[in-house]
């Protein structure tokens, strides 16, 4: 997920040095309050803090709520700054307040540490943001990197400048030599005087910093280091007499990476412009599809992007996902605006990121539909992106990419961005030049949104218009529209608690248009509203048929969003049924697949259903936990205790069994348990009970 990058850039390399600067800075951030690293591009200052992170945080260390991590760096502008901070804070909310208030509300008094890195580019907002949260939050603690600090005060800041270099001052050495072991090891110690001088050189040369010194070393495949030591010379020279006035360290950065760009072969060279285009992490399949226009082949793009890691242009990490570091970056994007492919480029990144999204929609029904969900949320801030492209530039293209992708972004917890960028590309594109399917599906997915925020008669209204814009659907048109209206507005009827509403819509729907439940997505959603509609009548012999009906048809397909609901209504029955252990089954089996898709909201509703199963069942202290779990997850989610009204009455008559088996204080205890396992289990893979 966008702003959980908080570990791996693909910098398994050993850290160097820095013992000073390690000490000075996990001082600062276990004292003070708002800390900023400052320093030129290059220095390592996102490096520094993961390292002092990882020796100075920990159990029982000073942040018992953890450490969050949010990258800025693939942020073109504000826009979506505080939906990254709330992504790095794993807070999914599914309220109608502000993101910023929902993420000042959620820290409140909670002790941890958030680290916003890259902020250089957006310091204003970051000012007013960083204020905010310091005051609302008396125990949270800000540490920034930067190239500049923000100015407010009793602001921390600390300078990283490059490493001690020259006589007597060994760390760039070091790191440049612990860089040609991993890159050159032929090259490596032990020097020979000539060597050991002519490194010396190179180091004094790019004035010790690290990134450039990261980059010669890369060189040593094909040159030796008394040749490194001699270019340089002649570079440097030429770059200090054209820009006397420009600092060492910057002209020895722009010389590190302008000569790996020379060192490059053409059509590498071409590559790392064309790859600027991603903000953040890409992968070679991403790589191949946006990258390979003429003259490079996809073919091709594999082998030219392994040349450009070895030569540390682009940094792999152990999941095969890659990315360039912002000042390399920032050198492609240049050259890639002087060539003038930049909006061709945008328009292919664009277009790719929509292909996911459609792919994610073919293989819903099927054992794909995990894979969809993971991946949609992965690629957030491209199809931020690729939204943000289309809106300037093509509309309708940006309506029908908002409408795709918004009942995944509802699942996977970005209901403040979906609901933004559908609103904004249902005013954008003019309905005399858009799809009206495009335009139905965009409403439709709003609607969606609207009702899992609580707007429940606004989302009304979306569904009874989404109904009269499909109903003169012939018999031998699409019936998805017009099913996902009913599905929309049959759920609307159940949230309001009007059933058999709700069990008209959906047979009606499903009459007019005759076909099997694993059709289409949009099908089986329709059949999944009878379910709850006959729950919530009474009709649980039914339900308990069509349940099992459509559970099984999921598990024969590997599917996981509709079995989940199935799962969720035959636990609700058999606790109407009076039958807790079939119930706990069925809880358990609903959180399975809510994990396997990262479901939040589902996934509080599920611990509220295996604890009131663990209470009929008489097992109170199982209960307590669930609930305290439970009560985790409805705090990310930003609402009171939810779902459709039958379950508010269960869980009211199972808390009180339970707290009645076991009395006031232990029943706390027990539920205080299941809280902190909550916390724990939403950032790390346990078993729900623990």
């Amino acid at each position: 997920m966008l702003g959980h990058d908080a570990a791996n850039d693909g910098e398994a390399a050993s850290f160097v040095g820095r013992e000073e600067e390690l000490a000075a800075l996990e001082a600062a951030f276990t004292s003070g309050r708002l800390v900023t690293l400052t320093g030129p591009g290059g220095v390592g200052k996102s490096r520094l803090v993961r390292h002092a992170l990882a020796r100075a945080t920990g159990p029982g260390g000073p942040f018992p709520d953890g450490v969050h991590w949010a990258d800025l760096s693939p942020l073109p502008d504000d826009r979506l700054l505080v939906d990254v901070v709330a992504d790095a804070l794993d807070l999914a909310d599914h309220t109608t307040r502000t993101l910023a208030e929902a993420v000042r509300e959620w820290i409140g008094a909670r002790r941890l540490l958030l680290v916003l890195d890259c902020c250089e580019h957006l310091v204003p907002a970051l000012r007013a943001l960083a204020r905010d949260l310091l005051r609302a939050a008396p125990h949270l603690v800000l540490l920034l990197t930067s190239r500049q600090p923000l100015g407010l005060a009793r602001e921390h800041v600390l300078e990283l400048g490059p490493l001690p270099h020259g006589a007597g001052a060994g760390e760039a050495l070091a790191l440049f030599t612990a860089r040609a072991v991993e890159t050159a090891p032929a090259q490596g110690p032990p020097w020979t005087v000539r060597r050991l001088i002519a490194a010396r050189a190179v180091c004094d040369r790019l004035e010790g910093v690290p990134l450039a010194l990261e980059l010669a070393a890369a060189q040593l495949t094909d040159h030796t280091v008394e040749e490194l030591a001699e270019r340089l010379a002649h570079r440097i020279g030429a770059l200090t007499t054209s820009s006397p006035v420009q600092p060492p360290r910057h002209r020895a950065l722009r010389t590190a990476i302008g000569w790996s760009h020379e060192w490059c072969e053409p059509r590498e060279r071409l590559l790392w412009l064309r790859l600027s285009v991603f903000g953040g992490t890409f992968d070679e399949a991403a790589a191949r599809a946006v990258c390979s226009a003429a003259p490079l082949t996809e073919e091709e793009v594999p082998s030219l992007l392994a040349a450009l890691v070895s030569k540390s242009v682009v940094r792999r990490a152990a999941d095969g996902s890659c990315r360039m570091l912002d000042t390399i970056r920032e050198y492609g994007a240049m050259w890639l605006d002087g060539i003038g492919e930049r909006d061709v480029l945008r328009d292919r990144h664009a277009a790719y990121f929509t292909g996911l999204v459609r792919a994610a929609e073919r293989d819903w029904l099927g054992p794909g539909q995990r894979a969809g969900y993971r991946r949609v949320a992965a690629v957030h801030g491209d199809l931020c992106a690729a939204l943000d492209h289309y809106l300037d530039t093509d509309p309708p293209r940006a309506l029908d990419l908002a409408g795709r992708v918004g009942f995944f972004w509802a699942c996977c917890g970005y209901l403040h961005a979906a609901r933004g960028y559908l609103e904004r590309a249902l005013n954008t594109a003019r309905p005399e030049a858009a799809d009206p399917e495009h335009r139905v599906r965009a409403l439709w997915a709003l609607g969606v949104i609207l009702l899992l925020q609580g707007e429940q008669e606004q989302a009304h209204q979306l569904a009874v218009a989404c109904e009269a814009l499909t109903s003169g659907s012939g018999p031998g048109g699409d019936p998805r529209p017009a099913l996902d209206a009913a599905y929309l507005l049959g759920l609307s009827h159940l949230l309001a608690g009007r059933p058999l509403a709700a069990r008209i819509i959906s047979d009606n729907a499903l009459e007019a248009r005759p076909g099997t439940p694993f059709d289409s997505a949009a099908r089986i959603r329709c059949h999944l509203v009878r379910v709850f509609a006959f729950t919530g009548m009474g009709l649980f012999t039914d339900a308990r048929a069509e349940a099992e009906l459509l559970r099984s048809g999921c598990v024969d397909r590997d599917e996981h969003w509709t079995r989940s609901y199935a799962d969720y209504q035959l636990a609700l029955i058999s606790l109407f049924e009076s039958r807790p252990a079939e119930s706990v089954v069925h809880a358990r089996a609903m959180l399975d697949s809510k994990r396997e898709l990262c479901d939040s909201f589902g996934t509080a509703l599920g611990l509220d259903l295996l604890a009131a199963a663990r209470a009929a069942a008489g097992d109170g202290a199982g209960a307590a936990r669930a609930y305290g779990t439970g009560h985790a997850y409805w705090q990310a989610v930003g609402h009171p205790q939810r779902g459709t009204p039958e379950l508010a009455p269960v869980r009211e008559e199972f808390e009180r069994t339970a707290r009645g088996a076991l009395g006031d204080q232990a029943y706390e205890a027990a539920f205080l348990e299941g809280v902190r396992h909550g916390h724990a289990l939403r950032t790390r893979t346990l078993p729900y009970d623990g």
